[in-house]
């Protein structure tokens, strides 16, 4: 008699790809980069729930349309798709609040001009990660029990328009906020691409899966 297989993969996949992300951040900044250990607790942490925060965002969004494009995706992957998603959606809340606490010149000293004010490109990173914010709080409202007989609202919230939409406004966030280091690769420790620079590539595969299969 064969023992029945989980058909939720969200545990394992949630673990790996938070290890992965943690791992990554540590090599770049800790092992191969300048950045003293007495900051993984906060700012190298940060960063690594940002990435794996897009990652399992980009896992969300993207296992559906992925099967619909003929790509074989496991059941256990599909199953786990809320647990990720609300994963990832809570890792972007805690991102943000991380985020907010270093966000000073001393910290990000290339997003403040001579004045103590933002850079034009800091203003239009911070804009677009808000925006992003609300449109992934509303999404994950979908999930909402009490929301369920919405139709109107649940259709308007899981569309493809709707959704490309959120692709757009986070990979906008990443841009902004980056460009300028991915340009300069002889400065990249180690070798390694930025953290912005990866995730900002997850999230554009997983637009163009979304923009081609999502129904």
């Amino acid at each position: 008699m064969k023992v029945e297989q989980n058909k939720n993969a969200a545990a394992p996949l949630i673990t790996g790809v938070l290890v992965l992300a943690v791992s990554y951040a540590v090599l770049r900044y800790h092992v191969v980069g300048p950045v003293p250990w007495k900051d993984f607790p906060f700012f190298i942490l940060n960063k690594g729930f940002s990435l794996a925060a897009f990652v399992l965002i980009a896992c969300n969004f993207g296992f559906g349309p992925l099967r619909n494009i003929g790509v074989r995706v496991p059941e256990s992957w599909l199953a786990a798709r809320k647990a990720v998603g609300m994963t990832g959606f809570l890792l972007v809340l805690i991102h943000a609040l991380m985020s907010f606490l270093l966000f000073k010149p001393a910290v990000y000293g290339n997003f403040f001009s001579q004045d103590g004010t933002l850079t034009l490109f800091a203003g239009l990173s911070m804009l677009t990660g808000v925006l992003a914010f609300v449109v992934l709080w509303a999404y994950n409202l979908s999930f909402q029990t009490f929301l369920r007989e919405d139709k109107a609202f649940i259709s308007l919230i899981t569309s493809r328009r709707f959704l490309l939409v959120a692709f757009i406004l986070g990979g906008a966030h990443l841009l902004f906020m980056g460009y300028e280091g991915w340009m300069k690769p002889g400065r990249w420790h180690g070798g390694l691409p930025p953290i912005s620079l990866v995730a900002f590539a997850v999230f554009a595969m997983a637009y163009i899966v979304n923009l081609f299969g999502r129904e």
